[in-house]
């Protein structure tokens, strides 16, 4: 899934703009320009809002916050396999099903946010093996509009030991072969995603894709 349109237009100018907002506001001088950036940020969040059907005060303060140079957001996955099992969790706030993982956080590396993302949301301790793939988000058919660019980075990863815990954002933790697979959280994984981590494992050789 692949396809560069998966997303509406509409979002897709969004993100640039608040992008050209953000980065201007980091680093312009002039009073007047800054005003401009400003007023393009706000209409970058009201164009959100309005496709999205959001509130647009709260998008307005989400890209408030937002500063300095605009780049990806970057979201971790881990694949934990038990036997031809793969390791899903199960989303507290949709119900669908996910490979455990989520936002990169400072100070950590990818490969020990991936390991402290299976941990904390499916009690299960793993170790970071390799890096299967890098996605662009919006080049994956994700059903979530989002107003971020983001790069999703999917590790193969090792069982070491824990046991099933659910925590405050998963509701339930199962091993699931991929011809079973339950209805997923597809903001957050698809089938095919799913696919190419059985792939990584049945072949450990293949290497890193990128889209």
């Amino acid at each position: 899934m692949n396809r560069s349109d998966a997303e509406p237009s509409w979002l897709l100018w969004v993100r640039e703009l608040q992008a050209i907002a953000q980065t201007g506001l980091a680093f312009s001088q002039d009073p007047y320009d800054l005003e401009r950036y400003v007023r393009l940020r706000s209409l970058a969040a009201e164009m959100f809002a309005a496709g999205a059907g959001a509130e647009f005060g709260r998008v307005q303060q989400m890209f408030e916050l937002e500063s300095g140079y605009a780049t990806p957001k970057v979201d971790v996955r881990g694949a934990v396999f038990r036997g031809d099992r793969i390791l899903l969790v199960q989303e507290a706030t949709d119900g669908g099903w996910t490979l455990p993982g989520g936002w990169a956080d400072v100070n950590q590396s990818a490969r020990e946010c991936v390991e402290r993302e299976i941990r904390e949301e499916s009690g299960f301790e793993a170790r970071a093996l390799k890096l299967a793939a890098v996605h662009d988000y919006r080049r994956q058919g994700h059903a979530r509009p989002l107003p971020y660019s983001i790069y999703k980075l999917f590790f193969l990863c090792e069982l070491t030991g824990g046991e099933a815990r659910t925590s405050l954002e998963t509701s339930a933790v199962d091993f699931f072969e991929l011809g079973a697979l339950p209805a997923l959280s597809q903001g957050r994984t698809n089938r095919g995603q799913i696919e190419l981590m059985f792939a990584h494992r049945r072949d450990p050789q293949l290497p890193t894709e990128f889209h």
